[in-house]
């Protein structure tokens, strides 16, 4: 019998039982894709992260996969928890490298920036520029949200999919109000991301937020097992593209999104637009630890 060694983190935030939760697994080597399935829905949360540093290619490799047998990429939630618990647990993940340190989450290399708030590593990962890659007709979104084509006009923006690693489907929502209101029928928006060719969908509202939030949100993912999700750093990074191309937000700025306020998990993705990618970034905290039993 296998013992490896597990943690559950909280992400996208310094406090425990606030935040994403997030299980990592440290592995010495690949298992078998069955082997990540089971693990990933015995935890039961959003994400599963398995890590481990391989010396062939003298990198740190993180894969995530959901209960819903999906491998999720990109910067998110998923890969900041797991450099987070190496840095908290001074694992030296960054050996024999030069220049800008950087993981891999499935085949993506993903640059960071590392410093330390409050004794809490916060870890900056960089994702690509955002591109506009598509649109989804109101109508669709309001039945699949139970909202009001109303509720979806917020200064004129369109409901735009929009790709940085990941595309997810940027709905501009008119107040907080409506935002709270919202309710993910999944079956709608699951026909929707097939049709239309993006993975998430964001719900944004830059109203009647505290002055210094850009955005609170809200995000739903039915199509790979998320109900709805407290930190979505894979769609946080879009959102920033998005409004920084509508002029709304700037250049080298930094900015604060909320999220997961109405799962009781508030959680604080700070984003940053450079002129050759988008900075997102956060702490985390671990909740506990422990021993995996793998047959």
């Amino acid at each position: 019998m296998t013992q490896l060694d597990y943690y559950v983190l909280d992400v996208f935030t310094n406090q425990r039982y606030k935040g994403n939760q997030l299980s990592v697994v440290y592995i010495n080597s690949e298992l078998d894709i069955q082997q990540y399935y089971d693990i990933s829905r015995e935890f039961g949360y959003s994400e599963t992260s398995f890590v481990y540093y391989d010396e062939t290619e003298n990198i740190f490799k993180v894969r995530s996969f959901t209960p819903a047998k999906f491998e999720v990429a990109g910067a998110g939630h998923n890969l900041l928890g797991a450099v987070c618990l190496a840095l908290i647990k001074k694992w030296d993940i960054f050996k024999n490298q030069q220049g800008v340190p950087r993981v891999k989450i499935k085949d993506i290399e993903i640059p960071l920036k590392i410093t330390e708030v409050n004794g809490l590593p916060y870890v900056g990962m960089k994702q690509k520029p955002a591109s506009v890659v598509g649109t989804v007709p109101a109508q669709i979104i309001a039945q699949a949200t139970r909202l009001s084509i109303q509720d979806l006009d917020l200064n004129g923006w369109d409901i735009n999919i929009v790709q940085t690693e990941v595309a997810h489907l940027m709905v501009p929502v008119r107040n907080v109000a409506a935002l709270k209101n919202a309710v993910s029928n999944r079956s709608l928006l699951k026909k929707a991301s097939e049709t239309y060719g993006f993975e998430g969908c964001y719900l944004f509202t830059t109203q009647d937020t505290e002055s210094d939030i850009l955005a609170e949100t809200r995000f739903f993912n039915p199509g790979i097992g998320i109900d709805e999700d407290p930190a979505t750093g894979t769609a946080a990074g879009p959102l920033a593209g998005y409004l920084h191309q509508l002029g709304y937000i700037k250049t080298t700025q930094d900015y604060r999104i909320l999220q997961g306020t109405y799962v009781d998990q508030p959680s604080t993705i700070h984003v940053n637009v450079a002129d050759d990618g988008i900075w997102i970034s956060g702490s985390s905290v671990i909740v506990m630890e422990g021993k995996l039993l793998l047959l």
